[in-house]
């Protein structure tokens, strides 16, 4: 399919690029769209599905089908959002064009800008915060309000094309603002703005979007002033209360001029409280890529305790792990063996902890240790004679020592809590 190259057609689109669209729209797995055609159904007849999607694109003859409405929670426990989930074939047509995009608009980006970017991740934004609210005492936490349900196709249009000179990326880019959402009850709702989270050309729409409507805005107009943003998600930095409600009122009143609002309930001007910063006001503290930024105890070098601004696995983010670690019912799982609930286990908590163990990992041992504590329960009913309390402790602290590998939470916790 690579080797094969485009001729004769009204758009300049090569097989290889849809190739590698396919390569990574496999590599993020994924559910199926509308179609219910999986991934495996599509790889069964590669050649030709791919053939299809080059066919259609390059021919201006497109049309996306539409998007999949599913209720999901939000990235790092913060509720529920509706996911648009495109077919594959629709998906391998984004990623096309989400390419060519990306490589124009990657330069121009501003350097503070994180979500979806190479070489760039969440945990970068949340270490640059970090260290700004040791220097600034004064964060914006701004709330943009349904931000994906509400940006206008107009300016995204035109920050598409000023950013492109092939008329298809502009012309596909139009088309899939304007595909239907197919509900879960089978009716399809039209649209007149936004654009569907889920979908594999939103990210760079929405960067492009936000870098003109926010990052290029806030360079001229405040061009001291320092923040992350990542996606939608954004923390700005101020040295002074009045310095943080000006920016905050210029803020909105920008968001008002791009078709979009800032959340009057949700967007907050937090006080960096610590053991140097003691003053008393309403917000001193706020939550970022689901980490919970406030005063806690921090130790130096030298041992010493002190109050510090930090971030941590937030409450929310917190809640929603301990759900999920309720819902694997591990302690009535006796068909398995203990390799078995390993094997479950250990992808899921890795990740957590490469990601909220990133910062003061402590705050993660309260689950971790509770997690240990539904594997004493398995032990106690699988084994009979292990059934006594204190014989299933044993056991476990005979498991821990021999092979102390064996999950990969036991590297920082293999404790028990006393009442579970």
């Amino acid at each position: 399919m690579s080797e094969l190259k485009s001729t004769g057609r009204p758009f300049d689109i090569s097989k290889r690029e849809v190739w590698e669209a396919w390569q990574k729209v496999r590599a993020n797995k994924g559910a199926p769209g509308v179609d219910g055609r999986s991934l495996d159904d599509f790889e069964s007849d590669l050649r030709n599905s791919l053939y299809k999607v080059w066919n259609r694109m390059s021919s201006g003859s497109y049309f996306p089908p539409p998007v999949l409405a599913v209720e999901i929670p939000k990235p790092h426990g913060a509720g529920t959002r509706m996911l648009g989930v495109p077919t594959i074939a629709d998906r391998v047509a984004q990623t096309v064009v989400a390419g060519r995009l990306e490589a124009k608009v990657e330069p121009i980006f501003h350097p503070d800008s994180y979500g979806y970017r190479p070489g760039r991740s969440a945990l970068d934004a949340v270490a640059t915060c970090r260290q700004r609210c040791w220097k600034n005492d004064w964060v914006i936490d701004l709330d943009i309000q349904k931000f994906f349900d509400s940006v206008p196709w107009d300016l995204i249009v035109k920050a598409v094309e000023a950013n492109t000179d092939q008329p298809w990326v502009v012309l596909y880019v139009k088309r899939w603002l304007q595909a239907p959402v197919q509900m879960p009850d089978g009716t399809l709702r039209q649209r007149d703005r936004g654009t569907p989270q889920g979908s594999a050309v939103s990210p760079v729409l929405a960067n492009l979007f936000l870098h003109y409507a926010f990052d290029a805005w806030m360079a001229r107009r405040f061009p001291g002033i320092v923040f992350e943003r990542y996606v939608d998600d954004v923390v700005v930095h101020c040295v002074s209360k009045a310095q943080a409600q000006y920016v905050a009122k210029a803020i909105g009143e920008r968001m008002e001029q791009v078709g979009l609002r800032l959340h009057p309930d949700k967007t907050r001007i937090v006080y960096c409280q610590d053991g140097q910063r003691r003053g008393s006001y309403e917000h001193t503290s706020f939550t970022f890529l689901g980490f919970g930024f406030h005063q806690r105890k921090a130790r130096n070098k030298r041992g010493q305790y002190f109050n510090a601004f930090l971030p941590a696995i937030s409450k929310d983010a917190l809640k929603r792990l301990s759900a999920e670690v309720r819902s694997w019912r591990l302690h009535n799982r006796t068909g398995h063996t203990f390799s078995d609930l390993v094997r479950r286990i250990n992808p899921i908590v890795r990740g957590w902890m490469h990601y909220y163990g990133a910062f003061h990992r402590s705050a993660m041992y309260p689950l971790l240790s509770r997690i240990n504590a539904y594997l004493v329960r398995w032990i106690r009913n699988k084994y009979k004679r292990l059934r006594p309390m204190k014989k299933a402790i044993q056991c476990w602290q005979g498991i821990t020592v021999r092979y102390p590998r064996w999950l990969a939470h036991w590297a920082w916790v293999t404790s028990v809590p006393r009442v579970w």
